[in-house]
């Protein structure tokens, strides 16, 4: 017989369609929280994680009890006049301005990857100090996913929180180059197969092209609901309709009915987190 595919790991068929729904950039704006915790609670939405710097986090942590939260790992600050800082204040993390940059580029260009190693572990421990629980790591815009140093960094803490992680598909890890799927398989961790990517587009019409064919095995669509209003149009004037028009996918009874009937089954990073534990520790 051949090795047990993960769905079959985590104790379904072969063939089963399994879908982690994920809400990114919890604790980003009061806004976001609404939104978020009504999308985990009334809607589809099965994961979300916490952005540990800003300002609306702590109380993300304080209403999420019970719920199924990662850790965003945070290292830019995009948006033009709302900002924030590095927990551990390091130089290399900040902008001519003191605050976290606002591109991916600039952290590059910025960053020792030993101070973004510091930052975001405390970014981790922070939110396990608040209460938090965390199912698993992902990336804010993706900074410690898509450079070979940064993701050293992403390896080293999910292993040493033992925390599944968030990857990119087969195909953009081939891009990549630096053969991150098989190097996090190699450190016994787990993480998605499959990741559908709505952003810039409009959701629910992504969900409705690539649920329909969603592959075997664990995928993970994510979005970003805002509640609108000022707060939302006051903090991004860039994409705001993007991430109001996120929060109603996410609640909309109509996607219930889209999943259920593609034979999507919901879960969150957890059952992969408890998988990853007891498999590593035989």
């Amino acid at each position: 017989m051949g090795q047990a595919t993960l769905a079959e790991r985590l104790g379904y068929g072969a063939d089963a369609r399994l879908l982690i729904v994920n809400c990114d950039d919890f604790g980003s704006s009061q806004a976001a929280n609404a939104a978020i915790l009504r999308a985990l609670d009334h809607g589809v939405a099965t994961s979300a994680t916490l952005m540990v710097p800003c300002p609306w986090a702590r109380d993300a942590v304080r209403q999420s009890q019970g719920r199924d939260i990662g850790v965003h790992l945070t290292l830019t600050c995009e948006y033009p006049g709302y900002r924030w800082r590095s927990l551990t204040g390091a130089k290399s993390l900040h902008d001519d301005e003191g605050f976290m940059p606002a591109t991916v580029e600039e952290v590059f260009r910025r960053a020792d990857p030993a101070e973004a190693y510091a930052e975001c572990r405390a970014q981790i421990e922070t939110a396990m100090a608040w209460g938090l629980d965390p199912t698993h790591l992902d990336s804010h815009m993706g900074t410690v996913q898509i450079d070979p140093r940064f993701f050293d960094v992403y390896l080293r803490l999910a292993d040493e929180f033992d925390l599944p992680l968030r990857m990119p598909g087969r195909g953009q890890d081939e891009k990549l180059g630096f053969r991150g799927r098989e190097r996090a398989a190699a450190r016994g961790l787990l993480f998605n197969e499959n990741f559908l990517s709505p952003w810039p587009r409009d959701t629910g019409q992504v969900m409705a092209e690539r649920i329909p064919g969603l592959a075997a095995g664990v995928s993970e669509i994510y979005a970003h609901p805002v509640d609108d209003g000022p707060e939302l149009r006051a903090y991004d004037p860039d994409h705001p309709d993007i991430r109001a028009n996120d929060a109603v996918v996410f609640s909309d009874p109509a996607m219930t009915r889209l999943l259920d009937d593609a034979g999507a089954i919901r879960i969150s990073y957890r059952p992969l987190r408890d998988l990853q534990r007891a498999e590593r520790r035989g």
